[in-house]
């Protein structure tokens, strides 16, 4: 008879396992690249970053290990119980950890500094399952999405008092996991506008048109309103005579307010289409009334929310955001360059990059990292290394690594027989994913600074140990879906 050991090693999805090794392999490289100096090249020492690093991928064998050896009704059972204890942690961790660079989010523990923020993530993607796998759940009953949100803002705002920002951020990613098991398109829809909303509306703040008497910025974005408006409509209710009254008015209105202000009487344009928004929603509020259509009501709030969003864009980013996240972002849009402060990083990052060429310079032979031209080169800008000594091809292959997990993670998620298995899967596929762009992102400058890690690459035991906790938990309960299918 087969022994409860031997059909753990029988289910597990091996595949996952080999990519997760060879990711742990090559950033360990990466770490050693990014670290080293000319007077000592003994990795094993523990010393170094390099040596220490060395330490925390054995703990994460031997905590992937463990977690793998645990009964999968384990994670359902305490689910709620891990979170809360995560939260108490959280909320410990804000009164009594050190100011390190600005933050409050490490543990000091004797020679050990551990970031609770990384732990986190599971604990909440655990509870999320548990309650979202409950008997009789439906994601469309408001006080549910009440609890998700709940779940989801409780240990985002903790670290929000960590000024630890970029970590908040990421439980961003959840609403991939809340699209797959229902989520109204529209919400998705709605979080795409206002990221648009908020750039188009800072980075085209100062710039002016016709005859420097309306914002561009305040033009476009409100324009965007009124071209949303409409495709809702389109979409959800397939009214094409509304939908062609409200457009063509629109265009003929803006149209003819731009040219009186080019050429007949110059004024700030952004009036009329305030108007006009208000004109638009309250029409559809009557619409709404007449033909007791909840979707009128619904794109008229969009409406309304939009236009109030984006005139407290300028609150956020001037009075809510710290200085430096400030001047990260308006380097990423181009309003200031900086390469001396703020832009130094990703400007000697894409030096590195670009100097590695087709096939990179070789291992320990990045002339970038020889000479520690770019900061945190081993922590969240680890991925310059990679370019910089294994070039483009190098870069590719870990970047095709990175998919094949990605999409080996969406397999195993579609094939759980449980709403919790699947609801957890796909939570541990959005936070790899978003760590990935906005990490990749960043490196390039393609995106903010925002300080987050690249998974299974960036030195730090408590990064590599979240991951490797997130994918093994996952696993484990992967290869319990027979007993659960039975």
């Amino acid at each position: 008879m087969a022994t409860r050991r031997d059909s753990i090693w029988k289910s597990l999805d091996w595949m996952t396992v080999v990519i997760y090794l060879l990711l742990v392999i090559w950033g360990w490289f990466s770490v050693c690249g990014a670290s080293y100096d000319y007077v000592d090249r003994d990795f094993l020492d523990f010393s170094t970053r390099a040596g220490k690093q060395f330490v925390w991928i054995i703990c994460s064998f031997g905590l992937g290990f463990v977690l793998l050896m645990l009964d999968d009704m384990f994670y359902d059972t305490f689910a709620y119980i891990i979170y809360a204890g995560m939260l108490v942690l959280l909320l410990v961790t804000i009164f009594i950890a050190p100011d390190t660079k600005g933050s409050r989010s490490w543990l000091i523990l004797g020679p050990v500094s551990l970031q609770p923020a990384e732990f986190a993530k599971f604990a909440t993607a655990l509870a999320l399952a548990k309650f979202m796998g409950a008997y009789g759940f439906v994601l469309q009953n408001w006080r549910n999405v009440l609890t998700i949100a709940f779940l989801i803002a409780c240990p985002m705002l903790l670290i929000v008092g960590q000024r630890e920002t970029g970590s908040a951020l990421v439980y961003l990613s959840f609403f991939l996991m809340l699209y797959r098991e229902g989520m109204p398109g529209a919400i998705l829809f709605a979080g795409v506008c206002a990221v648009v909303y908020f750039v188009v509306g800072i980075r085209y703040a100062d710039v002016t048109m016709l005859h420097d008497s309306t914002s561009v910025g305040e033009f476009a974005v409100l324009c965007l309103i009124l071209i949303s408006a409409p495709i809702l409509l389109q979409v959800y209710q397939r009214n094409r005579a509304i939908v062609s009254q409200m457009t063509i008015t629109c265009i003929a209105v803006v149209a003819l307010a731009c040219a009186i202000s080019g050429w007949l009487w110059t004024f700030n344009v952004v009036y009329v289409l305030w108007g006009l928004c208000a004109c638009a929603a309250g029409w559809l509020v009557f619409l709404a009334l007449r033909e007791r259509r909840k979707i009128y009501v619904l794109v008229s709030a969009f409406m309304i929310a939009s236009v109030g969003f984006l005139y407290s864009c300028d609150y956020v980013f001037n009075q809510v955001l710290e200085p430096h996240q400030q001047i990260r972002i308006k380097v990423v849009l181009g309003l200031e360059e900086d390469l001396a402060g703020a832009g130094y990083n990703v400007n000697q990052s894409k030096i590195a990059i670009g100097s590695g060429g087709l096939w990179g310079k070789g291992f320990l032979n990045g002339t970038q990292t020889k000479l520690k031209y770019v900061p945190e080169q081993d922590t969240d800008f680890i991925f310059c290394t990679v370019g910089e000594e294994e070039g483009f091809v190098g870069s590719v292959f870990v970047l095709l690594l990175y998919m094949c997990l990605l999409l080996r993670l969406i397999h195993l998620s579609e094939r759980q027989p449980t709403v919790s298995g699947r609801v957890y899967g796909y939570s541990v596929l959005g936070i790899f994913f978003f760590h990935l762009f906005i990490n990749i992102g960043m490196v390039l400058g393609l995106t903010p600074v925002i300080g987050i890690p690249l998974p299974f690459f960036s030195y730090g035991g408590s990064s590599l140990w979240g991951f490797t906790i997130l994918l093994f938990v996952f696993l484990r309960i992967d290869a319990g879906r027979g007993k659960r299918m039975r």
